[in-house]
């Protein structure tokens, strides 16, 4: 138990090496608290680039592999105190699934981007497995990890907004507002508007699925049906770039979910409102340190991060004093955070504490899967409601 937590937490990754976006951000994020080092990769599709990759990175050369089926086959040949602790896919979604099934089935911990597969039957199949074994698995729904979105989460469990009655979450961005894939050189664009790779969903699930998650994580809610308009906007462009949601919850409550990427001009706007019978919360990534509460009967409140009146979760996800901005990065660590937590508990023998094991989990990857194929099947029908 001293060496387990004495020592950083051995990771390997899988994708994210040279002009990937989001695998530095996960290597910033992961490395942020000290409690992970990265050890191995298989870091490209290409196994050259993949091996360039990790020497960029100063990865041993019998730990840099040309692909994950290799990275897989070394690590199960070392000794179980050499062995990676759990293993962080930052690929394109076609791949998250044979990488994720095989590291669980292995026994490995993992960490997977989002959306987590292409279909439903996988994210069964993967539920499955991490079941079967009891190992971690941590889907990155960063947006999770900043405090003031724990804070809101924390407000709604506590009733102090009272009942929720409505939720608008709208992802707004201009990136994708021109057919940029078609010049090529994009290498985001690229695959992201490619059904083979990006699945069913185009924005519905680059940052739609982001938008589900951060209303079922403050909320709590559960969608009874759904009401979807998908479209592409841009002429020639093979998945949708636009979509509005109308939503139904169980006991009620009502909602609106907006994800477009061709709002010109607009950079990574993710907004939340949550209404209640007691007052409504806002929040905003590009602000993300604040926390607006409008109760029905007092004044307008304005919560800041790192303040000491603030939640216990949202204290914790807090690095800096207030006034300090912290932001993307700090709350993707927080996700690496909860994932360490759980599994030196396990190493130990021991249940985590819930406020340090705090991230989404395969069950939330998966529940993200179903809402992108509602969405896709709503958006193909005739009729106004689709079940869930």
């Amino acid at each position: 138990m001293t060496e387990i937590a004495s020592r950083p937490l051995r990771c390997a990754m899988v994708g994210g090496g040279r002009d990937a976006f989001i695998g530095a951000v996960h290597r910033k994020a992961m490395a942020l608290d000290g409690q992970i080092a990265l050890v191995a990769g298989a870091l490209s599709s290409s196994p050259d680039k993949a091996r360039a990759s990790g020497r960029d990175l100063g990865l041993a050369d019998d730990r840099n592999h040309g692909d994950w089926q290799a990275l897989l086959a070394d690590e199960l040949k070392r000794p179980a105190d050499e062995r990676i602790d759990f293993v962080s896919i930052v690929t394109p979604n076609h791949v998250h699934y044979p990488v994720a099934q095989a590291f669980a089935e292995a026994g490995f911990h993992v960490v997977c981007d989002k959306p987590l597969v292409h279909t439903r039957a996988q994210a069964d199949a993967l539920v499955a497995t991490v079941a079967k074994q009891g190992t971690v698995f941590g889907v990155t729904y960063n947006y999770t990890g900043y405090p003031m979105v724990r804070q809101a989460r924390e407000m709604v469990r506590t009733g102090q907004i009272g009942e929720v009655r409505k939720v608008v979450v709208e992802y707004n961005q201009g990136w994708l507002a021109s057919h940029v894939e078609a010049a090529g050189g994009n290498k985001q664009a690229d695959w992201r508007t490619d059904p083979a790779r990006s699945g069913a969903g185009g924005a519905i699930g680059d940052i739609g699925s982001h938008a589900e998650n951060l209303v079922a994580t403050v909320t709590g809610l559960e969608i009874e049906s759904l009401c979807a308009d998908l479209g592409a906007l841009v002429p020639g462009r093979l998945l949708d770039d636009d979509g509005s949601l109308l939503l139904r919850f169980q006991g009620g409550a009502r909602g609106v979910l907006v994800a477009s990427q061709i709002n010109t001009g607009l950079e990574n706007d993710l907004r939340l409102r949550v209404s209640g019978t007691l007052g409504t919360l806002e929040w905003r990534q590009e602000q993300p340190s604040q926390l607006v509460h409008l109760p029905h009967d007092g004044p307008r409140r304005l919560l800041t991060r790192g303040a000491p009146w603030l939640c216990e979760s949202a204290r914790r996800a807090s690095r800096l004093p207030a006034g300090h901005p912290e932001g993307f990065i700090e709350a993707f660590a927080n996700v690496y955070a909860g994932v360490a937590a759980d599994i030196r508990a396990r190493l130990a023998g021991q249940v985590a504490d819930p406020l340090a094991a705090d991230y989404p989990r395969v069950e939330d990857g998966a529940r993200g899967v179903r809402f992108i194929e509602r969405t896709v099947v709503s958006a193909g029908s005739e009729l106004k409601w689709t079940p869930w």
